[in-house]
């Protein structure tokens, strides 16, 4: 593979880009007649935890619907999200294989995954960041909202951004759905749920089960050149009673077992490419909402507990566990129409247990809110926060919003946002136990401390006729003291003493044309630069999809096609990447009423590429399926 110079010259948007916007804005001019509520009305509640119409909200966030997500039928989240503006994955070696989720150019460890209202992070992991490697997309998902930056202080001042997981509530008379697919790799997923629901209460319970043979990870694997396997069961329920018309009790509970091979670990006898692991993953909340005319409250208590094995050569070679213990109240105070005043405190104990022993940290926090709309078209929040943290001590977190809205004729509209975001992370457990454990230098004689953060962005919306929008932002954010592990040594974890950076622009647009199909696309430019001015490692400089949505027969027959293209990456020891981009396309068809076939091909053109130097990536895939309703 030939170097590759790395420019600094910011380029201007692909061709395409301009190609789509200016489709996008033709329609508009068009008049094409709209369906569905405009996204400005859409109610969005990762922005401040508190229901709030996109109209009104400065940061920058995406929204991905239930049908949607199981129209295109990808097996991981993290492959949905790949979809999505300023958002980067990489997956070492297929499914259940270790991945990485980034927003905008930030660590993984950055990005805060939110499950029903649970910090779905592992704090024994070696950053303590979300376990996107065994969360699949399962039939209970009802949208999944993405805050992108530093904004979700709420959620607490670590969040460099947002994935928020909302399931679906049972309702109406009990039903319920059995889906069976089938792919290669002698991939297999089933999946059921039953559920019902009145005024009284509801529940919804589901399973879904996903076994493949896999294929060989890694290039280096030549002489065992095994494939590489996954396993995986999801059982989640959600109960809800409603003690009073405006009083709601819940329970929710998810529950993973999985199990997968890869290649590249060590075993007593060095390398070997035999390599198992396994995650058990157990997940409640309890919650209780009062909504009152002017009040509302919410009080929750959580538990996550992850446990970690993983073998090399038959043999346990590091087994982990990790707890959180979580207590939270929300509330909010409606004084005028047009004012929200949101406050709340979190309890955290987390614990990392392994050979060597147990590590334990709690963090205590209490944030304000204000928010506040003027005239029905200027909006503004301000928010503190401040965590006590006890091995880090106090910090104190700020998120500054704005958006003005414009009407324009035809029910068209421009938005002007802006929003303004710090944050801190202390080291987490695994990174501490880590370096005091080491004798080598210079981790041996580094002392962590926490990380700092603040970021920015400013954007403008366009929404207009038949549901076409149009946004355009611009973003930069900057980490100081960044951890990071030490690559030539291998010592343990240092420490930087200067400031990385992330920074670009992301254009995203989607349309309906002709009543039936509608047209999307969205392009991120993101210039990645660590301590030494360099760019950083597994961040590509262009990310893009373009794609259309088709419905016909009153929307019987339902069509996907996504293109994903990735430019201008590098990995480790600066190595190019190869440019890429990725055909996927998917179909479902209803038969009257309780049977749906479905069926998609992923990497439809057959293109080979790595996300990572070493690891493979699944060529042409063809599965197919049904789904039973009673």
């Amino acid at each position: 593979m030939s170097e590759r110079k790395i420019s600094t010259q910011q380029p201007a948007a692909p061709r395409w880009i301009a190609v789509l916007v200016g489709a996008a804005c033709a329609v508009g001019a068009a008049g094409v007649r709209a369906q569905g509520a405009s996204s400005l009305e859409e109610i969005v509640v990762t922005s401040s935890v508190v229901e709030t119409p996109r109209r009104q909200i400065g940061a920058a966030v995406s929204v991905i619907d239930g049908g949607e997500i199981e129209l295109r039928g990808y097996h991981s989240i993290a492959d949905v999200l790949r979809t999505q503006p300023g958002i980067s994955v990489t997956t070492s070696g297929g499914q259940g294989k270790t991945t990485s989720l980034r927003i905008r150019g930030e660590e993984a460890h950055r990005t805060l995954l939110v499950i029903d209202g649970v910090k779905s992070i592992d704090p024994s992991s070696t950053q303590a960041q979300p376990v996107f490697d065994s969360l699949l997309t399962t039939g209970d998902l009802e949208r999944i909202e993405v805050l992108r930056g530093p904004q979700g202080f709420m959620y607490g001042a670590d969040a460099g951004g947002v994935v928020n997981v909302i399931t679906r509530r049972g309702e109406g008379d009990l039903d319920g759905r059995i889906g069976i697919e089938q792919g290669p790799f002698d991939t297999r997923k089933l999946d059921g749920s039953v559920a019902a629901g009145n005024e009284k209460g509801d529940f919804y319970v589901s399973i879904t089960e996903l076994d493949t043979r896999g294929f060989n990870a890694m290039t280096s694997d030549t002489v065992l050149a095994d494939d590489d396997g996954a396993e995986n069961t999801t059982v989640h329920a959600k109960l809800g009673l409603n003690a009073a018309s405006n009083l709601r009790v819940q329970l929710v509970a998810r529950d993973i077992d999985a199990f997968t091979e890869y290649d590249g670990c060590f075993g007593a006898n060095g390398p070997t490419h035999v390599c198992t692991g396994t995650i058990e993953q157990r997940t409640y909340r309890v919650s209780a909402d009062h909504d009152g005319d002017r009040l509302a409250n919410r009080i929750a208590y959580s538990e996550i507990d992850i446990v970690r094995d993983d073998f090399a050569d038959g043999e346990l070679s590091f087994g982990t566990r990790g707890e959180i213990a979580r207590f939270e109240y929300s509330g909010s105070y409606r004084p005028t129409a047009g004012t929200t005043i949101a406050y709340g405190v979190d309890f955290q104990d987390e614990r990392m247990t392994t050979a060597t022993g147990t590590e334990q940290r709690d963090q205590r926090g209490y944030y304000a809110e204000y928010q506040g709309g003027f005239a029905d078209r200027f909006y503004v929040s301000a928010g503190v926060r401040y965590d006590d943290n006890e091995d880090f001590g106090t910090h104190t977190s700020v998120r500054l919003s704005a958006a003005y809205v414009q009407d324009l004729v035809s029910g068209a509209s421009l938005k002007y946002r802006a929003s303004y975001g710090t944050g801190f992370r202390a080291p987490s457990l695994y990174e501490v136990a880590y370096n005091r454990e080491s004798d080598t230098p210079p981790a041996a004689d580094t002392v962590l401390r926490e990380e700092q953060s603040r970021g920015y962005d400013v954007g403008v919306e366009y929404d207009g006729p038949g549901g076409m929008h149009v946004e355009i932002t611009y973003f930069h954010q900057r980490v100081t003291d960044e951890i990071f592990f030490d690559l030539e040594a291998f010592s343990g974890y240092l420490q930087s003493t200067g400031t990385s950076a992330s920074k670009g622009v992301e254009l995203a647009v989607r349309g309906i044309v002709r009543e039936r199909w509608q047209l999307y696309g969205n392009w991120t430019y993101n210039d990645t630069r660590n301590t030494d001015d360099r760019q950083r490692w597994r961040r590509p400089r262009h990310l893009a999809n373009v794609g259309v949505l088709y419905a016909a027969l009153d929307d019987r027959l339902r069509i996907s096609a996504n293109y994903r293209i990735s430019k201008d990456s590098i990995d480790i020891g600066d190595v190019a990447l190869d440019d890429y981009g990725v055909l996927d396309l998917s179909a479902a068809y209803t038969l009257g009423e309780r049977i749906e076939l479905f069926g998609r091909i992923e990497n439809a053109g057959d293109r080979e590429y790595e996300e990572l130097i070493g690891y493979r990536t699944a060529g042409r895939s063809l599965y197919a399926g049904l789904r039973l309703r009673f």
